[in-house]
């Protein structure tokens, strides 16, 4: 499929697989909601496999699998967010989310050891929303939630949800530097709190 991609400079779907498993399962079941991804860079390894680098370009939802190829096609429909209807409530949502995901980024170099440069962050309600969904390392299913989300203000409000625990965990990791033997991991390598 990459190499397709390649050849005719097209975008693919990523969809989370909600049951199956994704290479050797043909009943694999995706979420109905996805993103498009573009191919902004790719390089090609001496044992044939490449490393890619993609850029999330829009939302998508599947009207219908096809399974005519070896791996799983979709026909699909944009799936936009929405203009913002209630700027009075988007606004200082957006300003809380962008001050606790600032707060997510330090707390995660602290955590980790490492030095993590800051640019200036998004004014835009929208961007703020965008940034915090990429920037939290949490579990796919709850940033298939976010994805799923059919207004700007229900992300933001769950992006707090998500960022007030996330920054509660790693306060307490920075605090005690003394974690628990046993810890859970998430999907994405995330540190769980239970």
């Amino acid at each position: 499929m990459i190499r397709h991609c390649l050849a005719e400079d097209l975008s693919f779907g990523v969809v989370l697989i909600r049951k199956g498993h994704e290479v050797a399962d043909e009943d694999a079941e995706p979420h109905t909601v996805g993103t498009v991804a573009r191919i902004v860079e790719s390089t090609h390894l001496p044992d044939g496999s490449m490393n890619i680098v993609t850029v999330g370009t829009e939302r998508f939802r599947i009207r219908r699998l096809m399974h005519d190829q070896p791996y799983l096609r979709g026909e699909v429909t944009n799936f936009p967010l929405p203009e913002v209807i209630d700027a009075e409530r988007v606004e200082p949502l957006a300003a809380r989310v962008r001050q606790q995901v600032g707060r997510y980024a330090k707390l995660i170099a602290e955590a980790a050891g490492l030095q993590i440069q800051i640019g200036e962050m998004p004014q835009v309600a929208r961007q703020v929303g965008y940034l915090a969904a990429v920037a939290m390392q949490i579990d796919n299913a709850e940033k298939q939630k976010l994805l799923d989300s059919d207004s700007l203000d229900a992300i933001l409000a769950d992006e707090m949800v998500f960022l007030n625990r996330e920054n509660a965990l790693l306060t307490w990791m920075v605090g005690t530097k003394d974690w628990p033997g046993q810890v859970q991991v998430g999907a994405s390598g995330t540190l769980l709190p239970n």
